[in-house]
């Protein structure tokens, strides 16, 4: 039997219950609606916007990729994330900026908003508290206020679908709150598939999980929809799985990266497989280049997967995708035999530069 079919014995690796973050996802996207409609701002104050730029790393960045990629056929101005202690050059008056940290201490937002505030930019920030809370505080910046205990790539809903509305408040999009009512309770039904009381055989998480298990995981995503949500695949198969993965795009990776993918991918070959994430909306030449990458690579004995999203609305969609790479990111945690939730690592790194100073 598959340690995926021992809940038992799942929950021995898990003792942070990253599960239940995960499980919970659809509820969370319609408690963070309400956060976004609970956010104390003045839309008058935020006229004539020439461009945006969100700023934040790691999991409270992802949130605004996932915005980006989504508004992207619908926003009229440009749109930019920042993930560095500087903002580009182009910042000004006329500029709206969102800081976005979970824990509110990630020092590169800290210095990113302290620069936004010497160029008088439009401000808007969202995070947990910390630092950012008190610098909203002191600089009169609305500040949407989310709840604590979660792991900031497990807050996604909170820093994702408060943005959405607050875009909607102030008139930058419209009829998005219906679209996020929708997305949350499609994903409510689309999780009983991979929840952790059904057999492997019957789970398309657990599946996938299986067959990622040993393997480097390379995702290739379309440019449009899916392009984020390849971001938040690997960054939740390296979190959350310990797992090794990367990513990139059609058409872009067709024009360098595919040449890798020659006879000298031989040495390599039992060590890989990949992921393409697949839309209903993929322009024409995007689905036909995706077939024939599939057939070049599986040609290198190498095993690739299409993962259609599900759903008729684009928001849906999206989520949906996210959703099924959340629960394949944990049940590959298991095989792994690692628990999902701590990131030593990065606070190894953090304790390092604090100590360099």
């Amino acid at each position: 039997m598959s340690i995926l079919d021992d809940v038992d014995q799942i929950r021995t690796f898990d003792p942070a219950n990253m599960y239940n973050s995960i499980f919970d996802f659809p509820e969370q996207i319609a408690d963070a609606l309400k956060v976004g409609k609970l956010w104390q701002l003045n839309p008058s104050e935020f006229l004539g916007i020439k461009n945006i730029v969100v700023i934040g790393m790691g999991g409270s960045a992802i949130g605004a990729e996932l915005l980006r990629s989504f508004l992207s056929t619908r926003l009229l101005v440009p749109f930019d994330i920042c993930r560095h202690y500087v903002l580009p050059e182009y910042v000004d008056d006329e500029t709206l900026v969102i800081a976005s940290s979970y824990s509110g201490n990630t020092e590169e937002t800290l210095s990113a908003i302290d620069d936004a505030i010497k160029r008088k930019a439009m401000l808007v920030a969202i995070s947990t508290g910390g630092l950012l809370g008190d610098l909203a505080k002191l600089n009169d910046i609305p500040l949407a206020k989310l709840p604590t205990g979660l792991q900031p790539r497990a807050a996604l809903g909170y820093s994702f679908v408060p943005l959405l509305v607050f875009f909607e408040k102030i008139g930058l999009v419209k009829k998005i709150v219906k679209e996020i009512e929708h997305a949350s309770a499609a994903l409510q039904k689309y999780r009983d598939k991979y929840i952790e009381d059904n057999d492997t055989t019957l789970n398309p998480a657990k599946l996938l999980a299986e067959k990622m298990h040993q393997k480097v995981v390379i995702i290739y995503t379309g440019p449009t929809l899916t392009d984020a949500v390849g971001l938040r695949w690997k960054g939740q198969l390296c979190e959350n799985s310990k797992n090794m993965s990367y990513t990139n795009q059609f058409s872009e990776f067709n024009h360098n990266e595919l040449v890798a993918w020659s006879e000298t991918i031989e040495q390599h070959k039992d060590h890989l497989m990949v992921v393409i994430l697949r839309d209903m909306d993929d322009h024409t030449q995007i689905r036909q280049r995706m077939n024939i990458a599939k057939d070049i690579i599986q040609s290198r004995e190498v095993e690739v997967i299409d993962v259609h999203s599900r759903g008729e609305r684009p928001l849906e969609r999206m989520l949906s995708l996210v959703q099924l790479g959340d629960f394949v990111s944990y049940y590959l945690a298991i095989l792994n035999k690692v628990d999902p939730t701590p990131v030593n690592v990065i606070e190894a790194m953090k304790q390092a530069l604090k100590n360099s100073r």
